[in-house]
């Protein structure tokens, strides 16, 4: 997704006197995704808190050794340890978990099943709003799926955590178990893979936690 999606949580914060930036990652590799988004760390002065949203987790693993980031937020993301990636983290999924409707790579690039996305990814929001998700993907390169972490922040930066209990695209005990591994604050939210968009003040109270706990 875009950061569109990012609108309300965006506003929240920013009625409560945060700077707020929502970076748009090209999506056709992890190490460009982390260079747009460093790109608007160096733009900061002060302490920052980084938050990421499923495959963004992995970017604001990698990209969150930045000296600017205080704290990392996760929300229904991956939270990859050195060396692994979106793509190590899926292949093994425990039986009966809910299998994301990504389709076969065309000319490098993936995309969800428009059909199945509203159920998988945004099955808590109206109709209308799913389906202009689902139209609006941005073409998802295989060399994000692919690329590993390096140097993983969350082992030297605070972090935290909302799981997704009604997650259907990363199963919520597989979210319970990287927020544990991080050593992170968990919350969890009735929501939908889409809880940024559905529960965006439960989403901008985490947030808000993690920058006043670095304050």
């Amino acid at each position: 997704m875009d950061g569109s999606g990012w609108q309300a949580v965006h506003d929240l914060l920013r009625q409560d006197g945060y700077d707020v930036a929502v970076v748009q990652n090209p999506t056709l590799s992890l190490d460009g995704d982390v260079a747009a988004t460093q790109h608007v760390l160096d733009e900061y002065g002060g302490p920052v808190v980084l938050v990421g949203h499923s495959y963004g987790g992995v970017v604001v693993t990698e990209a969150g050794t930045h000296p600017q980031v205080e704290a990392l937020v996760y929300i229904a993301a991956f939270a990859p340890d050195q060396g692994e990636s979106v793509q190590t983290l899926i292949a093994d999924p425990p039986p009966g978990a809910p299998v994301p409707p990504i389709l076969p790579p065309r000319n490098g690039f993936l995309a969800l099943d428009k059909e199945k996305f509203a159920e998988s990814f945004a099955g808590d929001l109206e109709p209308e709003q799913a389906t202009f998700m689902a139209n609006s993907q941005v073409p998802w390169g295989l060399d994000a799926l692919g690329g590993a972490v390096s140097k993983p922040a969350w082992r030297s930066k605070p972090s935290w955590y909302l799981v997704a209990t009604d997650d259907r695209m990363i199963p919520p005990p597989a979210q319970r178990a990287m927020a544990e591994r991080a050593g992170a604050t968990v919350v969890e939210v009735p929501g939908s893979h889409s809880v940024y968009v559905s529960q965006p003040e439960a989403v901008a109270d985490l947030i808000r936690q993690a920058a006043q706990a670095t304050a």
